[in-house]
């Protein structure tokens, strides 16, 4: 599993470091990742019953929809706004998923409004007598809307199936977490909803699987939610937009030093599950396929001008 783990962090990682690319070459328009994030987002997604458990992402979730079964090409035209983008058809922004298929629930832009959603799959499952999950991933920031508090307290009152996993990187765009919350940790919040909580190392890859399968298997069970506090580093500005001014020097090269990446290589070559001269070929075959996915996005269209309303209004359905 950690090798797993590892081989999708790969892609993530080269996925995100391309959609930085392009944004800066004028091809796509906005980006948002979670670098340093992979291990917690991958780790926690494979603990799902795929395809059977339900999935409510936020905009920096690259390596969840990769774990679930998004591929690289699929992340590229959304970004790049094609035609053939199967989750929006080109109108979202990156990495704003929306898969029936994977039971990926539609990403949104505004900041924990998917959290109520993923209570509703949740109490809908309850509902309509299925073991299903719902898996909510969410930022420290996100955890401050009033969304969030409605929507843990609901579950909590119903003891519904779902668990909800903050990945804390301390910052809501550039508001650090002793400037939101008087905590120091969001699973101390658990107790007053009614939920377990827990608070691990995110880039711990074997820590977070376990702790997600655990809290999986307990809402499964129809014993309650569960909210797990992962620590992450932000290695990269907010966004694409953000120019991370309000991080020094030294709080910058803090958080690229904590990259989950390189700690779950040298781990796999400890346990030699991994081979050093085996992972360099790997990764850079990695970074060839990631490289003509963008090409071959690329050469699509984008969608035509005509459908430009398509989904807005019901009389435009068709249009």
């Amino acid at each position: 599993m950690l090798r797993r783990i590892y081989d999708i962090a790969l892609v993530t990682r080269a996925v995100d470091e391309r959609l930085w690319i392009l944004t800066r070459q004028g091809r796509a328009g906005f980006v948002l990742t979670g670098r340093g994030h992979e291990i917690a987002q991958i780790a926690s997604a494979l603990a799902m019953r795929a395809g059977h458990d339900s999935a409510w992402l936020y905009y920096r979730d690259l390596g969840v929809g990769l774990a679930l079964g998004v591929t690289p090409y699929e992340l590229f035209l959304g970004a790049l706004a094609r035609a053939d983008d199967p989750h929006s058809g080109g109108r979202q922004l990156t990495a704003h998923l929306s898969s029936p298929d994977q039971r990926i629930g539609s990403v949104s832009s505004a900041v924990g409004a998917h959290i109520p959603h993923a209570v509703g799959a949740a109490y809908a499952a309850r509902v309509k007598g299925e073991d299903s999950v719902a898996v909510c991933w969410f930022g420290d920031g996100a955890a401050s809307e009033g969304a969030a508090h409605e929507a843990m307290n609901l579950a909590g009152v119903h003891k519904l199936p779902v668990v909800f996993l903050c990945e804390n990187n301390g910052y809501a765009i550039s508001i650090p977490l002793a400037q939101q919350m008087a905590i120091t940790s969001l699973d101390q919040r658990a107790r007053g909803y009614g939920l377990a909580g827990a608070s691990i190392d995110g880039c711990d890859a074997a820590a977070v699987y376990t702790t997600t399968t655990d809290a999986i298997s307990h809402a499964r069970a129809g014993d309650g939610p569960t909210l797990i506090d992962l620590k992450v580093p932000r290695i990269v500005p907010h966004s694409s937009q953000d120019d991370d001014s309000y991080r020094n020097a030294a709080q910058i090269a803090a958080a690229a030093a904590l990259d989950p990446i390189p700690r779950l290589r040298a781990l796999l070559v400890e346990l030699n599950a991994l081979d050093e001269e085996e992972d360099e070929v790997n990764r850079k075959t990695i970074e060839a396929e990631v490289l003509a996915a963008a090409e071959r996005a690329l050469a699509q269209p984008e969608p035509m001008a005509a459908r430009a309303r398509k989904h807005l209004y019901a009389a435009d359905a068709d249009g």
